[in-house]
């Protein structure tokens, strides 16, 4: 017999008590911050909107549009499209993360969770075999509430939602279930990019801050590199990061220099500058506030199937580095990631 949404939404809905682990139950103990701060999806949920948010995004897995690609597949039936996942989150590892940006990193380090498959095809992925091979560990949305209390209860600053755009339903599952028992953490949307306005549009009053890539500026070099054949991915990125910023505005942090709120992006400089970092920079000052945070990253490696595509077959030198960073100040931007900086005086000497 076809299972349907509403029991489908039934079987992951269990009550808060059996929820509980004597790991987690610490998770209850510290409270909000002293000074009122409070994540989005505490206030949607005392609104009443957070239960409906899950219903519309679970509904969408009936023919699934979670993502730009719209395969159309009864993920709740065990269809699977592009991004081969299932009706549950599969989750390949969680932790606290201290090579995040400082802001999320703080002393506890960024709370990550790190999602299987993915909606994109990199081929310079450096973590295919849990983005393309899908290694890991299928959950129900009570067990990944579980993990994000874990991750509270470890002192980490924030729960980070690592490639987290074919499993939105499940993540505003888990929030909901966890928030219950105590989850008073910002939420981090870590993204690739390709994401739908329409499931941006649900995660409003959701997510707290959005850490999304631009991974590149043409749609040849997308087609080519990210999607094969498909050439979407800069406009796709750019509306989604619009929307995202008109929702969170730009970093907010505490006293202690920790983010809570506001859009963080990151950009990829790349051999033979075909992720347009000249593009990038430029369209980031002309549509978004110069001092909008910025992460100009310089970790490019011949990863996967990239030792095929002769334009990426090498790492980048320090001069593809400076140039892209002086790209990026002489387009005005001013809020630049410290490691960024940090980065391009170490370039600087090697040259």
């Amino acid at each position: 017999m076809a299972t349907t949404r509403r029991q489908f939404l039934q079987g992951m809905a269990v009550t808060a008590g059996s929820l509980f682990t004597a790991g987690c139950a610490n998770a209850l103990d510290t409270g909000f911050p002293k000074d009122g701060w409070r994540p989005a999806y505490a206030e949607l949920e005392e609104a009443g909107l957070l239960a409906g948010r899950i219903e519309q995004a679970y509904a969408r897995l009936e023919s699934c549009d979670i993502c730009p690609h719209g395969c159309g597949v009864n993920r709740l039936r065990g269809e699977k499209g592009f991004c081969e996942a299932g009706a549950r989150a599969v989750v390949h590892s969680h932790g606290p993360h201290y090579g995040e940006e400082l802001p999320l990193v703080g002393r506890g380090g960024s709370g990550t969770i790190f999602f299987s498959h993915c909606n994109l095809r990199c081929v310079f992925c450096q973590n295919w075999p849990i983005a393309h091979l899908g290694h890991g560990r299928e959950v129900d949305d009570a067990r990944l509430a579980d993990v994000m209390l874990d991750l509270q209860r470890r002192g980490c600053q924030n729960i980070n939602v690592v490639t987290p755009t074919h499993f939105l339903p499940n993540i505003l599952g888990a929030v909901r279930i966890a928030h219950q028992q105590g989850l008073h953490l910002p939420l981090c949307y870590n993204t690739g990019g390709y994401d739908s306005l329409d499931s941006i549009r649900l995660l409003d009053g959701v997510v707290d801050i959005y850490l999304p890539d631009l991974k590149f500026m043409s749609p040849e070099e997308s087609a080519r590199y990210v999607i094969k054949g498909r050439g979407d991915y800069p406009y796709t990125a750019k509306a989604a990061i619009l929307e995202m910023h008109r929702q969170v505005g730009d970093t907010v942090v505490s006293g202690d220099s920790i983010a809570r709120r506001g859009l963080m992006i990151r950009h990829l400089v790349m051999p033979n500058q075909v992720s347009g970092t000249r593009e990038f920079v430029d369209w980031m000052a002309a549509n978004l506030p110069r001092d909008t945070y910025v992460n100009i990253m310089s970790q490019y490696r011949v990863e996967h199937m990239a030792f095929d595509y002769q334009p990426i077959a090498r790492a980048i030198t320090s001069q593809e580095y400076v140039e892209a960073m002086e790209w990026a100040m002489a387009a005005g931007l001013t809020n630049l990631d410290t490691r960024s900086l940090a980065n391009l005086e170490i370039h600087r000497r090697m040259l």
